[in-house]
């Protein structure tokens, strides 16, 4: 732990060459005088129970992340090493941590999972996962900075307010789970998702792998470049904070076999050219990848709801149905009890004894309540959702017509037309639903207050007034509940393998390719038959497809897909406007330095944001076990550095008078 620590010190204090010679000065200085005080000295020791893999301090406070070999993330004070929070290792996420990245503002840890291929985002506040993105590669190493580069455009669009907040309501809280089928997302996190933006200002989270594997994430969420032609495996990354250049280190293994040490700068024009585009595009598609996530979360609320409480009602429901043995069917006999008030001695028994009046009450309440629950995150959170991603891409659209400045990028309008559709089309869905919980909810008040009273008649208890009028309305919802849910229909035994179907809400929050079992009766809309009969709106792309047989997740998952695919076409343009400026093979890795402990790691990759400079020090043992050098480029990589490579030995003493050689 402590060499890697030192790597760090170097890292920060090797920001020029003046420096370095500096620091090499003083450290030969305190060899020869035993007064002074050494220039590096050893503050504190801490014991750790497991070894660590991999540790980052944060930018911003006296706090470090440590990544230990169990999987656990555990984030320390940097003076006391006091622990602040530890992260267990999850089956969900992963327990391979192999590399950490703080965002720029200390408030965002990233770290990647190598046996699960996976890099997630932790609020440092509450030790919260707040997203989890897959990769196709295991990553090696990650960089997250922050662009400095300043320009007339992007002072005016850091200091604009955001426009949607004044066109847009504020999206409400989640609630909290109702159960622990979600696996990470368990607590209120709503606000920490859309927190999940940060600042106005571009950040930008590079990631590295295996096999050349180089991609770039805006604000941490949005793939904004997917880099093809690196060689080797990534050992470093530098992205300059003018967005000019990425400087990378990598491991290729040379036609013998043996590793060896390369040094690769990239050329990212197109990314510092159009600053202000790319600001504006990402921060767009990073607001419309936080709200797929709003989105995603809304509906695994209700899909709790459903299962935990829905689903238990379904079953009690059911049982009562399978243990009735004559050849009567249970909805003839409750029809019977509906016009004539009377019931088989086995109805009542079954109603009496399974059911109970208490627990009749019970049962209604709970269903009430779980159909409440799903009708208000339907109306307050998807829909405020989809209103939220209908506006996001409709500007992005705006963008895509601007071809001068958007169409170098990668926008194509028809594609973000494609997913506003998609939007369209989930919103309508979800619209459907509701209408379903209201018809739904009308024949379950309906049928367990009027089963309630005949109860109470059947135990000869008082009725209050309130609850013994009915009307014809609600004899016609008794019925329509009926002949809905109490059916002996083949197709449903066979599929569902049960009589009692409380499906028509359940159906529409089930992740099935399946048609719906039991569509919305669309005979007499005129609305529908207006459409069909005109043969100008029945193709027009003004109106959105509704998929009448399919649930409300299969046309989620539809419009999520549509999405993905209009928000790749930017990453693989301007990846592929990303050119390889410099190659230079640094040194080969001997054998026997594989197993040698080491105090720190070298090489050592950074940006010097004031000099504009990619600085990578590194060391050959084979050749000149005691240099040091030091690699210089520019941002720009058309830019000449003079003396771009250099060496200091570290065998001589520079305050040694008698040696010819020390001046030089």
């Amino acid at each position: 732990m402590i060499g890697r620590l030192e790597n760090m010190a170097l890292s920060a204090l090797l920001g020029s060459l003046t420096d370095l010679l500096t620091l090499v000065q003083r450290l030969h200085l305190s060899t020869h005088n035993t007064n002074n005080m050494p220039a590096f000295r050893q503050v504190g020791e801490k014991q750790l129970p497991n070894p660590v893999l991999c540790m980052a301090w944060s930018p911003k406070r006296d706090l470090i992340a440590l990544a230990n070999t169990t999987g656990e993330l555990l984030l320390h004070r940097l003076a006391s090493f006091q622990r602040v929070w530890s992260l267990p290792p999850s089956e969900y996420t992963g327990k391979e941590i192999t590399a950490l990245a703080w965002r720029p503002d200390g408030k965002i840890l990233a770290f990647s999972l190598g046996d699960t291929k996976q890099v997630v985002l932790c609020g440092v506040e509450k030790a919260e996962i707040l997203h989890v993105f897959p990769m196709q590669n295991p990553v090696t190493c990650m960089h997250w900075m922050e662009v400095v580069e300043e320009n007339s455009a992007l002072s005016s669009f850091y200091n604009s307010e955001d426009e949607s907040k004044l066109f847009l309501p504020k999206l409400p809280t989640l609630p909290k789970s109702y159960s622990t089928t979600s696996k990470i997302f368990s607590e209120e996190k709503s606000d920490e998702i859309m927190n999940l933006l940060g600042e106005v200002r571009l950040n930008i989270l590079v990631l590295g792998g295996d096999d050349g594997f180089v991609e770039l994430y805006a604000y941490g969420m949005y793939k904004i470049a997917t880099l093809t032609g690196v060689s080797g495996t990534c050992r470093s990354l530098s992205l300059s904070s003018d967005l000019k250049s990425l400087s990378v280190i990598t491991e290729v293994r040379s036609a013998d076999n043996n590793p060896e040490i390369c040094y690769i700068q990239l050329d990212t024009a197109l990314l510092s050219d159009c600053l202000p585009e790319v600001t504006r595009m990402a921060r767009k598609f990073t607001h419309i990848s936080t709200l797929l996530q709003y989105l995603h979360l809304s509906l695994t609320c209700m899909c709790e709801a459903w299962e935990d409480i829905l689903m238990q009602m379904d079953l009690r429901l059911t049982k009562f149905v399978q243990e009735k043995n004559t050849s009567t069917q249970v909805q003839d006999e409750f029809l019977e009890l509906l016009l004539w008030g009377q019931s088989s001695p086995e109805l009542q028994a079954l109603l009496m004894n399974q059911l109970t009046v208490k627990g009749l009450k019970k049962l209604g309440q709970s269903i009430e309540s779980s159909y409440s629950s799903i009708q208000k995150l339907v109306i307050s959170h998807l829909q405020s959702g989809s209103e939220a991603l209908l506006y996001h891409l409709s500007e992005v659209k705006g963008m895509s017509l601007w071809k001068q400045k958007f169409e170098p990028l990668g926008l194509d309008s028809a594609a973000i037309e494609g997913a506003i559709t998609a939007v369209g089309s989930f919103s309508l869905k979800a619209n459907e639903l509701l209408q379903v919980i209201d018809k739904s909810m009308k024949n379950f008040k309906a049928f367990f207050r009027w089963l309630y009273v005949a109860m109470l008649r059947m135990c000869e208890e008082h009725v209050p007034p309130e609850l013994n009028k009915m009307t014809q309305k609600d004899i016609a919802f008794v019925a329509d509940f009926l002949s809905e849910h109490f059916s002996q229909n083949e197709e449903l035994f066979d599929r569902k393998g049960k009589y009692f179907n409380v499906e028509r809400v359940g159906q529409y929050l089930k992740d099935e390719d399946d048609d719906l079992v039991s569509p919305p009766n669309t005979k007499g809309n005129q609305w529908l038959k207006f459409l069909q009969e005109s043969t100008h709106l029945k193709e027009s792309p003004l109106l959105f497809p509704s998929y009448p047989q399919k649930s409300l997740h299969f046309v989620k998952r539809m419009m999520e897909s549509v999405i993905e695919q209009c928000l790749q076409k930017p990453a693989e343009v301007i990846g592929k406007s990303v050119n390889q400026a410099v190659f230079l093979p640094l040194y080969t890795v001997p054998e026997s330095s594989e197993n040698t402990p080491q105090l720190f790691e070298l090489p050592s990759l950074w940006n010097d944001k004031k000099a504009k400079m990619h600085y990578v020090v590194f060391c050959m043992p084979e050749i000149s076990p005691c240099k040091l050098y030091l690699l210089r480029k520019g941002t720009d990589p058309n830019r000449h550095i003079p003396n771009s490579v250099m060496s200091i030995d570290l065998s001589h003493h520079i305050d040694n008078a008698d040696d010819d050689n020390a001046a030089a």
